[in-house]
């Protein structure tokens, strides 16, 4: 079988990044509107319950199938299921973020979806590194679109 093509859930592309910060601040980022509105799409609002719907800005509908705070968050999106997971470093100062996308049409849209999220990523990580404020653990976000 090729290099992203599985049995259950087709094609699919995993992108993930270690950043230097703790699973609270990535979490806080990455569940906030800002955060929301980078990864998942601008307008994006969560109810954090499974089967909750949500739409974007740009038209964009799904679902929540999961949210675990601190954890991650698995949603629909079109035709393709989400997902956003931290997981702490064995230091815990450190917080490994993965993007996963399945349900993918071909090995064409992977590899879109591949620079898609490693972009995705770019701007997280930019936001916290850039973002934050002295002494309050909480980012601001500093990125323009």
């Amino acid at each position: 079988m090729p290099t992203g093509l599985t049995k259950d859930a087709g094609w699919q592309i995993g992108v993930s990044r270690t950043l230097p910060h703790p699973v609270p601040v990535v979490w806080d980022f990455i569940s906030s509107p800002d955060g929301l509105a980078l990864w998942l799409g601008p307008g994006a609002v969560l109810i954090p319950e499974r089967g909750a719907p949500y739409r974007t800005a740009t038209g964009v509908a799904g679902e929540v199938r999961g949210y675990r705070p601190a954890d991650r968050i698995r949603v629909t999106h079109d035709t393709t299921t989400v997902q956003v997971a931290l997981a702490p470093a064995a230091d815990g100062a450190r917080t490994m973020l993965r993007f996963h996308q399945e349900h993918l049409a071909s090995a064409e849209e992977r590899e879109q979806q591949r620079t898609h999220w490693q972009h995705i990523m770019d701007q997280v990580a930019a936001a916290l590194d850039g973002g934050r404020l002295a002494g309050s653990g909480n980012p601001t976000v500093l990125y323009s679109r």
